[in-house]
C-alpha cells in the first residue's frame, strides 16, 4: 500500500471523532443545566463517606470542556493534525479525572476510561489517515 492510500483503519479515527463529539454535547448540556441551577448541591455517598460537589463550579468546567471537545471533534473530521494532539490530551485528562470518581461511580468511571483508551489508541495509531480521507 502506498503512502497516499487510506485503509479501513481510518474508521477508528472517525470513531474517535464521534465519541469526542458525543461527549462534548453531553458535557455542554450538563454544564448548562448545572449553571442554570447554581443553588443546588450534589451529594454522593460511598462506603460511609459523603461527597459534596459544587454544582455551579462543575457546570462551568463541563461547559468549557464540552465546547472544547465539540471544536476538537469538528477539527478531527476536517483532518487537522493539531486536533489529534489536543484530543489525546483531553482524553488523557478525562481518564485521570475519572480515576477520582472511581470510588463513587466505579462502573461509569471504568466505562469512560475504557472509551478514553480507545480514543487515544485510535488517534495515535490510525489518526494520520484521517487527514488523507478528509
Amino acid at each position: 500500500m502506498s503512502g497516499s492510500e487510506t485503509s479501513g483503519w481510518v474508521g477508528w479515527g472517525w470513531f474517535a471523532g464521534v465519541m469526542l463529539l458525543t461527549a462534548g454535547i453531553f458535557d455542554a448540556i450538563y454544564g448548562f443545566l448545572a449553571i442554570l441551577a447554581p443553588d443546588s448541591a450534589y451529594f454522593l455517598t460511598s462506603q460511609g463517606d459523603l461527597f459534596l460537589f459544587d454544582v455551579s463550579g462543575w457546570g462551568w468546567w463541563h461547559l468549557i470542556i464540552g465546547v472544547l471537545l465539540i471544536l476538537v471533534a469538528l477539527a478531527l473530521f476536517a483532518g487537522a493534525t493539531w486536533a489529534r494532539v489536543v484530543a489525546v490530551v483531553l482524553a488523557v485528562l478525562n481518564a485521570i479525572g475519572q480515576l477520582f470518581l472511581l470510588p463513587v461511580q466505579p462502573w461509569w468511571s471504568l466505562i469512560v476510561i475504557a472509551l478514553d483508551v480507545l480514543v487515544i489508541y485510535a488517534l495515535t495509531v490510525h489518526g494520520r489517515e484521517m487527514r488523507k480521507a478528509a
